[in-house]
């Protein structure tokens, strides 16, 4: 399992997780996916997570992820390091959507711990072992109990970071969480915080940085507080936290990535409505959007 040795890039602090565009019929909207990319290179960011929960895995066919991979790929390689969320809740099909993701060029896949099954904590390890041991790319893994009702125990995750392919972990569990995976892992195993508003607190206990959502909107912003508190200028850090909150706020109002396509469609993007079975924000909701937005300066009267 450890007998091939492979050289991880440089991820970042910043990884965003990409809304996918839709065109007006619902269909994926690959050219706007291109001017979305461009816009977060601009912006802060430091990677991309393609096809992810912000990214609306569960409503995508496994042919709109691939050809959204690929065109991307076409574009980007090598401008900004690409993860693909690959994960499933079939061991066969993360393997089998690892290895074409890989062929294409991504740069790291990300494994969400698989969901309505319920494994027990060693079918987890099992089952993430069975995806590296076949991936030629690294893996990140991503803990998020509230969508999956499973939580992998920081044990399980410290077994796993002993896996030359496995380099990192989005957490979405909480500080305890978070506290003992460091705990138990070597300083190079990357914890990034799986929510906007934990990103600091998660700093706090060693996390590396955040895989965001609001990055689309304050990427910058959220890269000069994680670099301030890297540097130790923990209140200037603070502040910048501070002032995010109503925004971090607004884009969990109902269930992601319905705000945070709303913000990105009144900012000019035609990113389109989620799928069904996620709806539109209502009137209220895009009003607590607008005053988020409006008080960051980030949308004109």
């Amino acid at each position: 399992m450890k007998s091939v040795t492979i050289v991880h890039m440089d991820f970042g602090t910043v990884i965003t997780a990409m809304v996918t565009p839709f065109d007006k019929d619902g269909s994926v909207h690959y050219e706007e996916a291109v001017r979305l990319v461009q816009h977060l290179i601009d912006h802060g960011s430091n990677s991309i997570v393609l096809a992810g929960t912000t990214g609306e895995a569960p409503t995508l066919t496994h042919d709109e992820e691939f050809r959204l991979f690929k065109h991307i790929i076409d574009h980007f390689k090598g401008k900004i390091p690409i993860i693909a969320g690959t994960g499933s809740n079939s061991t066969a099909t993360a393997i089998k959507s690892t290895q074409e993701a890989a062929e294409m060029g991504v740069d790291a896949v990300l494994q969400v711990v698989p969901y309505y099954n319920k494994p027990s904590q060693e079918g987890l390890f099992q089952h993430f072992t069975a995806v590296a041991d076949n991936s030629t790319v690294p893996i990140f893994l991503y803990n998020i109990p509230g969508r999956t009702s499973l939580n992998m125990e920081p044990e399980t995750i410290a077994k796993l970071s002993h896996h030359n392919k496995i380099i990192g972990v989005k957490e979405a569990n909480g500080i305890c969480q978070v506290e003992a995976i460091r705990y138990q892992t070597s300083d190079d195993f990357l914890i990034y915080s799986g929510d906007d508003d934990m990103t600091l607190p998660y700093m706090e206990k060693g996390a590396h940085g955040v895989v965001s959502v609001a990055s689309h909107l304050v990427g910058d912003k959220i890269q000069e507080m994680i670099s301030l508190f890297n540097t130790g200028k923990k209140d200037l850090s603070d502040a910048i936290s501070k002032q995010l909150v109503p925004l971090f706020k607004a884009l969990f109002i109902t269930t992601n990535p319905t705000p945070i396509k709303a913000a990105m469609t009144m900012l000019g993007f035609q990113v389109g409505d989620p799928r069904l079975p996620l709806i539109p924000a209502t009137e209220d909701e895009k009003q607590c959007l607008k005053t988020a937005l409006l008080g960051l300066g980030i949308l004109d009267q």
